[in-house]
């Protein structure tokens, strides 16, 4: 076998769950490169437009679907269109959250509705449609691939009123491990990516902050923050046959951020 084969996807169907996000048009464009037709899940209807055209750019079928993954209803609809359309579900990539820059609390003063809302935005939103993926993979018998996008605050903390999203980041990780536990017996993997900061829109207040942004790439080995295009690769590895022993993990793409704790 020719080893690049081994991230080939044709013939699979990925869905990307935040499809419409920074990270999630760049994940979309990718998977369909590689050969895989895309299920884009996302609330802007723009954006979900922007990550069509990205998918039929790189040679592939789209379908884009409206939710909101907070709810179960909408994570239930979705994976049933990309079934009806597609006919089978090979990957699922769970791209929605952050939001941590527009709740900046103190921990002891958090306030209990917007940590509600970050939680919602990065833990509930991942659980609802990997359920529904994940029943979908297990009906099938023909295993899969899951993949949630998490964050180096999953691990670290940091002294800036992220109390919300570091623990349901740090949920989303152990959840990981867990999923990758019970599905292994399906011939399903579950792993995780853990970014520090991506240049993206949603990032793009916190990074504006000129002495916020030094004491960041500061404390970064490779002096930089990431760019989406830093992320794909080991998407890519994660959804593809090059991963197919491999479940269970967390893989930080932090320039060497955690290496230094």
């Amino acid at each position: 076998m020719d080893e690049v084969e081994r991230f080939r996807l044709d013939g699979r169907v990925a869905v990307v769950a935040g499809g419409s996000g920074g990270i999630g048009v760049r994940t979309c464009a990718a998977l369909a490169g590689v050969g895989a037709r895309v299920a884009v899940i996302g609330r802007s209807p723009e954006r979900l437009e922007e990550a069509r055209a990205a998918v039929e750019d790189a040679g592939s079928e789209a379908l884009v679907i409206a939710g909101d993954m907070a709810k179960q209803d909408d994570a239930e609809r979705a994976i049933q269109e990309t079934l009806e359309r597609f006919g089978r579900l090979d990957a699922l990539v769970n791209a929605i959250g952050g939001g941590a820059g527009t709740a900046l609390y103190p921990a002891e003063e958090y306030p209990e509705s917007e940590w509600d809302r970050i939680v919602d935005l990065n833990l509930r939103a991942t659980l609802l449609p990997t359920q529904a993926a994940a029943r979908a993979m297990i009906a099938a018998g023909n295993g899969g691939r899951i993949l949630n996008v998490s964050s180096v605050r999953g691990q670290l903390g940091i002294d800036n009123g992220f109390s919300a999203y570091v623990f349901a980041k740090g949920g989303l990780d152990a959840l990981t491990r867990q999923w990758a536990t019970e599905w292994a017996k399906h011939g399903i993997t579950v792993n995780a990516i853990s970014p520090t900061f991506v240049r993206t829109a949603q990032t793009e207040s916190l990074l504006a902050d000129q002495e916020f942004y030094e004491r960041l790439v500061g404390r970064i080995p490779l002096r930089r923050i990431a760019e989406t295009d830093d992320v794909v690769g080991a998407v890519l590895f994660f959804c593809s046959d090059a991963s197919a022993f491999v479940t269970g993990q967390v893989l930080t793409l932090d320039g060497g951020l955690t290496a230094t704790q």
